[in-house]
């Protein structure tokens, strides 16, 4: 858990918590969420979330924080980390 003395600012440029995780609660232009892999449509072409702040950001991004082990070196180490995550929590599929 980060602390203040040891909280992470979000890499310039990085976008990957807006992409690769799904999110199952609305966004403002994405009422269904959004599935993961998928870029939000609230993520500005600067790759800084356009309603970062605001009541109508969904509680998961809230949530969701920058942490070393998360971001690591780079936004590719990050990808992949949140890929590795999002597929370890995902509910099976029922055949």
């Amino acid at each position: 858990m980060n602390t203040p003395e040891t909280a992470l600012a979000c890499r310039p440029g990085c976008g990957a918590c807006c992409t690769a995780p799904s999110i199952t609660s609305p966004i403002p232009g994405m009422p269904h969420g959004k599935p993961a892999g998928v870029r939000c449509i609230q993520l500005g072409d600067d790759n800084f979330c356009l309603i970062f702040g605001k009541p109508e950001r969904p509680a998961f991004c809230g949530g969701l924080q920058p942490s070393q082990e998360m971001c690591g070196p780079s936004r590719e180490h990050a990808m992949l980390w949140l890929d590795t995550l999002e597929r370890a929590t995902a509910p099976m599929l029922r055949a």
